[in-house]
């Protein structure tokens, strides 16, 4: 057959026809992908947790990402970048192209990093489009065992009668652990000393094996050490009772005006389209908001905090100069 003679059954017409019909549906097909290929999401997201596997960050962002994953329809990988206390993962999402497919779970740290590490890898404000605040808690005070303090009064008491005798941990210069004690130390007026370990499995285990005697963490940190009968909560950080913590007493009534919070939120590369960013956000919120997700944020010691990316940028900002004057007044420092 030679294929070179057109159809004999096309008149001229009708391949003229046929020809406008091709180019017609060509032209249909390409403005129908144009749109696919700029939906978002479109591929894989990943989340860098700035932290060692098995913390609250981590805990929070896989249990999040599971089912951001289902609200989205693309995969949500978790990739564990820890150092430098945080900043080295944070710096990497920093630098990652702002599309909405790298994303920073971040923690309070995130910004007491900011107040205390002048020559961070990244500015905290103008590097960062925040996305949401996934939740939002207080920090448990933790006793060894045997420590002769059951509630905050009595813990505050024995500070005052042992200065500087009493010690307490935390995961490190300038952590959160740090501005939380020494936030309490200043509102009480006591002394007790800083011993900084590196990372929070140190610090739980000699506060286990009745090393120190204190340690404030998150719920979440401090639930294995608790379990083990070794450790007592004595109190929270928040200025009221907590549902996080129904049996715990605030620590305010025993040192009026001490509250101490921290949350856990997800940031994204500085000019990232803020129709993804309030896409995230919408999903996020509804994510923590659920039956499921909010029983199991109470069970590690938090709630869902539903703020909006303008809610929670404000917050990041009103916070870093607070606890650049907390850090300065307490002389905590990273060097």
């Amino acid at each position: 057959m030679n294929f070179s003679r057109p159809f004999p059954s096309f008149s001229a017409h009708r391949r003229r026809a046929a020809g406008l019909l091709i180019g017609l549906l060509g032209a249909t097909v390409f403005c129908a992908d144009a749109p696919a290929q700029d939906a978002w999401p479109s591929r894989p997201i990943t989340i860098v947790v700035p932290y060692p596997a098995g913390g609250s960050n981590d805990v929070f962002a896989r249990a999040i990402g599971r089912q951001l994953a289902e609200a989205l329809g693309q995969p949500v990988l978790i990739d564990n970048k820890p150092g430098a206390g945080g900043t080295l993962g944070t710096g990497i999402v920093a630098k990652a192209p702002a599309d909405g497919y790298t994303l920073a779970a971040v923690s309070s740290s995130f910004v007491t990093n900011a107040a205390v590490q002048p020559r961070l890898p990244f500015d905290p404000v103008k590097s960062f489009a925040p996305v949401a605040m996934m939740a939002q808690g207080p920090f448990v005070v933790a006793v060894r065992a045997d420590l002769p303090a059951k509630t905050p009064a009595e813990l505050v008491a024995l500070a005052k009668q042992r200065p500087g005798k009493l010690n307490y941990a935390s995961s490190g210069p300038g952590s959160t652990n740090q501005f939380a004690t020494e936030l309490l130390k200043s509102s009480a007026g006591v002394f007790i000393t800083h011993i900084p370990y590196r990372g929070m499995a140190p610090a739980t285990t000699d506060l286990m094996g009745g090393n120190v005697d204190v340690l404030i963490a998150s719920g979440p940190s401090l639930q294995p050490a608790l379990r083990s009968g070794k450790v007592r909560a004595v109190g929270i950080t928040s200025a009221k009772p907590s549902a996080t913590a129904p049996d715990l007493v605030p620590m305010a009534q025993a040192v009026p005006g001490y509250s101490f919070g921290i949350w856990w939120g997800m940031l994204a590369p500085a000019g990232t389209p803020a129709a993804v960013v309030q896409r995230l956000n919408t999903e996020i919120n509804k994510i923590v908001a659920g039956p499921e997700m909010k029983a199991f944020l109470l069970r590690e010691g938090a709630e869902p905090a539903g703020l909006t990316p303008a809610q929670f940028a404000a917050q990041i900002q009103r916070e870093i100069p607070y606890w650049q004057k907390v850090a300065k007044e307490a002389g905590i420092s990273t060097e």
